[in-house]
């Protein structure tokens, strides 16, 4: 059994102390790809609420309302990171949250994004039931996270728990589909692109 707690503080303490120069970090321009993938694949229309689980210093968030004005909500597990997203975006709401109990209402979100830090989820199956609940009946899931092959993903994977930033496991797109069927998802489209994995589902 995955101890959740181990892996969320230390991704808390990691990116605790990245926060305040975290776009000019290797984590920081690491991530830049990613999110202007997403910001390239998202369907935003009618002013959609949108939450970004794990949003670091909310620049997802920022780029999705450069692209069409969007209600923006983030939570993420650091407290300096949700301090940053707070100054850099006072319009928006957030928290300081994990993926497995995230405080927001049912059914009060059309569209939720996860960049990047799937692989840090030390419980991907309550995150799936907290998505599932808070999405809106037809709303969207996107996932960019990083895209490993199946034989890299079985050399590295017994390693990666040992990450001092809290990683926890690489998934192929299969096993993040899987994991969200389970919940009511229908899964629409799979992409991959070099070393990224963009996974989109809808919550039937």
């Amino acid at each position: 059994m995955i101890a959740i707690g181990n892996f969320s503080e230390k991704s808390k303490n990691a990116y605790n102390k990245k926060a305040d120069n975290y776009d000019n970090t290797a984590d920081g321009k690491f991530t830049r790809k990613f999110k202007e993938l997403l910001v390239n694949n998202i369907d935003l229309n009618n002013q959609p609420r949108v939450l970004d689980v794990a949003c670091g210093n909310a620049s997802l968030l920022a780029l999705l309302n450069k692209k069409m004005s969007i209600e923006g909500f983030g939570i993420d597990i650091s407290e300096n990171m949700i301090r940053n997203a707070k100054e850099r975006n006072p319009e928006m709401e957030f928290y300081t949250a994990g993926c497995e109990a995230i405080p927001f209402q049912d059914n009060s979100m059309d569209i939720i994004t996860v960049c990047s830090s799937y692989h840090h989820f030390p419980d991907v199956s309550a995150f799936a039931d907290e998505a599932q609940r808070v999405l809106k009946s037809n709303g969207k899931l996107y996932i960019a996270d990083v895209y490993l092959p199946s034989i890299l993903r079985k050399i590295i994977n017994p390693f990666v728990p040992l990450s001092k930033d809290g990683d926890v496991k690489f998934y192929s797109p299969r096993e993040i589909v899987d994991n969200f069927k389970a919940v009511g998802f229908e899964n629409l489209d799979i992409k991959i692109q070099g070393h990224i994995q963009i996974i989109t589902m809808r919550k039937i």
